[in-house]
C-alpha cells in the first residue's frame, strides 16, 4: 500500500515489484523503477505550461504525471478544460489505483497468479503502454535491441540487471543525434 502510495506510475511499480520478487537487489528495483519512470519528467514540460504549479504545489502536482493524466490535459481545447482533465484523471485514477491495491493485498493471496493467466498482466501492460511509441522505425530498432540485450542478460546476469542494462541502450539510442530520413516522416504521415 505504501509503495501504490507513494509511487503511482505503474509502470514503474511493475517495474519494481517484479524485480524484488525475482530477488533482485533493491539497487536494481528501484534503478528499473527510475529509469521507467524518467518519462514522465518529459512530460512535465507540457503540463507545466498548463497547470503552472508553484511552491510544495509543485510536488503535489508532480505526483499525478502519468501517461493518462498528461494524455487527457493536452488533447483538451482550453486551459481550463485541460486543468479539469489533469485533476479529475489524476484524483480519479489515484482513488481507483489505491483501492485496486487494497483489494489485492486483502484477497490477493487466495488469487495464484498463473492459474488464471495474471502472470502475463505486467508484461501486457507495459507492451500496452509502449506500443504507441513504436510508430517511428528507430524507436522499433531501440526496443529490439533492448529485447536482445535483456534476453542475452537473463541467464547469465542476477534479476534485475537485464532490465536496467536494456534501459542503457534507449539511454545510448537517446543521446544521439536524431537523424531522421525522410522515409521515418513519410512513415509518420501515413499514420498519423
Amino acid at each position: 500500500m505504501v509503495l501504490s502510495l507513494v509511487m503511482f506510475t505503474g509502470a514503474s511499480q511493475f517495474a519494481f515489484v517484479g524485480v524484488a520478487a525475482a530477488g533482485g537487489s533493491p539497487l536494481a528495483a528501484v534503478s528499473a523503477s527510475l529509469l521507467l519512470g524518467v518519462r514522465n519528467a518529459f512530460y512535465g514540460v507540457p503540463l507545466s505550461e498548463i497547470l503552472h504549479p508553484r511552491g510544495l504545489a509543485r510536488l503535489w502536482t508532480a505526483h499525478f504525471v502519468i501517461d493518462e493524466t498528461t494524455a487527457m490535459a493536452v488533447s483538451q481545447a482550453t486551459r481550463r478544460a485541460q486543468r479539469y482533465a489533469f485533476w479529475a484523471t489524476g484524483l480519479i485514477l489515484f482513488s481507483l489505483w489505491q483501492l485496486g491495491s487494497l483489494s489485492g493485498a486483502l484477497i490477493g493471496r487466495a488469487v495464484v497468479p498463473s492459474d488464471v493467466g495474471l502472470d502475463a498482466a505486467a508484461p501486457a501492460v507495459f507492451l500496452a503502454l509502449l506500443w504507441p511509441f513504436l510508430r517511428r522505425r528507430e524507436a522499433r530498432w531501440v526496443a529490439l535491441g533492448g529485447a536482445v540485450v535483456a534476453l542475452a542478460l537473463v541467464p547469465v546476469a542476477p534479476p534485475g540487471i537485464p532490465v536496467v542494462a536494456a534501459a542503457t541502450v534507449a539511454l545510448v539510442a537517446g543521446l544521439r543525434p536524431s537523424r531522421r530520413g525522410s522515409e521515418d516522416q513519410l512513415e509518420d504521415r501515413d499514420i498519423t
